[in-house]
C-alpha cells in the first residue's frame, strides 16, 4: 500500500514539475524574444514583466533559470553580460518574496531592488573586469537599471491583476499545481 501511494506521489511530482519547466522554458523565450524586438532606447523592460510573472507562476529557482535562459540567449546575440545579470538577481528575489508573502506588491518590490540596485552594483565590477569598462562608480549603472525594471515590474503586475480579475489566475495556478 505504501509503495503504491509512493510512486502515485512520484508521478503527481514529476507532472508538476514538467509543467514549471516547460513554463520556465516558455518565459524565457518570451523574455528574449520581447526583449530583443521591442524596447524603447537604454531600457527593455520585457524581462522584468516577465520576472513578475514567473515570481507569482514558478517560485524563485525555476524563475531563475526562466531569467538566466533570456539572458543567455541575448548574450548569444551580442549583448554584454548585462543580459544575464540585469534579470537574475530581480527574478530570484520577486519569486522568493512573492513565495513567502503570496503578495504581488512582495513579488514587484523584489524585482525592483533586485535589479534596480543588486543587478546594478552587481554589473559594475563585471563590466570593468570583462569589457575594460571602468564608470569610476559602482552606482553607475543603477539610473539605466531603476526605469527599465520599475516599468517592466508594473507591466508584470497589470496583467497579473487582470488575470486575477477575471479568475483566470487561480485556474492557471491550480492547473500548474495538478
Amino acid at each position: 500500500m505504501k509503495t503504491t501511494q509512493s510512486k502515485t506521489l512520484a508521478a503527481q511530482n514529476t507532472g508538476i514539475s514538467v509543467r514549471k519547466m516547460v513554463l520556465t522554458a516558455m518565459l524565457g523565450g518570451l523574455g528574449f524574444v520581447l526583449s530583443t524586438f521591442v524596447y524603447f532606447p537604454s531600457m527593455a523592460p520585457f524581462q522584468h514583466f516577465c520576472n513578475v510573472i514567473g515570481a507569482v507562476f514558478l517560485g524563485p529557482w525555476y524563475n531563475f533559470a526562466a531569467a538566466l535562459i533570456t539572458g543567455l540567449l541575448r548574450m548569444l546575440t551580442g549583448r554584454t553580460i548585462q543580459a544575464v545579470v540585469g534579470g537574475i538577481f530581480g527574478a530570484f528575489l520577486s519569486g522568493l518574496l512573492y513565495q513567502k508573502t503570496k503578495k504581488l506588491l512582495a513579488a514587484y518590490v523584489g524585482e525592483v531592488f533586485g535589479t534596480g540596485f543588486i543587478s546594478a552594483m552587481v554589473a559594475y565590477p563585471l563590466m570593468k573586469r570583462f569589457y575594460g569598462l571602468d564608470a569610476q562608480s559602482p552606482f553607475y549603472y543603477i539610473p539605466f537599471y531603476l526605469p527599465a525594471t520599475v516599468v517592466g515590474g508594473l507591466m508584470g503586475v497589470a496583467v497579473i491583476l487582470l488575470l486575477k480579475r477575471s479568475g483566470a489566475l487561480k485556474r492557471m495556478l491550480e492547473q500548474l499545481e495538478r
